[in-house]
């Protein structure tokens, strides 16, 4: 068992740009837990994954999320449960926006 601190997952850097700084922390043999600090009015690189399933977490902040052709509003303590090939994409709004995701991590990403 591991104790995380929700708002420092630690792990590595593996994303860090002028729209983001991603973390993912690979600690668990088949899940990674990965946070995202996503800058005010900035959004992430839209995508999908066949045969994989996400979960969102929104911990900070309000945006948008494209899910598909849908386009929903998140804020503090909504969680997002994505299914396999489903594109998705978020949105900052004007004070950024904080969230973690869980996610297999044998997938190809």
């Amino acid at each position: 068992m591991k104790k995380l601190n929700i708002y420092d997952i630690g792990g590595d850097i593996v994303k860090e740009d002028e729209r983001y700084i991603v973390r993912d922390n690979k600690s668990l043999n088949n899940l990674i837990v990965s946070s995202t600090d996503l800058k005010p009015n900035k959004n992430t690189t839209g995508h999908k994954h066949p045969r994989q399933e996400e979960v969102y977490y929104f911990l900070r902040g309000t945006g948008k999320m494209e899910l598909d052709n849908d386009l929903i509003d998140v804020t503090v303590g909504d969680v997002i449960l994505i299914e396999d090939n489903v594109f998705h994409k978020v949105y900052a709004g004007n004070e950024g926006l904080y969230f973690l995701c869980v996610f297999d991590g044998k997938r190809n990403h």
